[in-house]
């Protein structure tokens, strides 16, 4: 259900947190674990991890993006607290859809 959504964001979110304990970070990570998934994964890959359903992400990747979705792959690439492996993908999303 959404609270568990919003629990694994809350657990990526401490892990992230440059102010919180290397205890409650490790916590975390476990916690996310045992959800089954991962502080890597993004908010889509989260509910599918934790069994919810969604339709943020196209199950074919060749099929076309929302304008919303595709403005949020433009702001992953210009966000400094976005991984470089984040951007990358983003990159290669808007590439296949002509937006780069």
């Amino acid at each position: 259900d959404k609270s568990d959504t919003r629990v694994a964001g809350g657990l990526k979110a401490t892990i992230n947190n440059p102010r919180v304990s290397d205890e409650a970070k490790s916590s975390a990570h476990e916690r996310l674990r045992e959800m089954g998934t991962s502080a890597d994964a993004d908010a889509s890959q989260i509910k599918r991890d934790i069994g919810e359903d969604t339709n943020d992400a196209p199950e074919d990747p060749d099929s076309s993006l929302t304008q919303q979705q595709l403005g949020g792959y433009k702001t992953t690439m210009k966000n400094p607290n976005i991984s470089e492996g984040a951007k990358k993908h983003a990159q290669e999303v808007l590439e296949a859809h002509d937006q780069a």
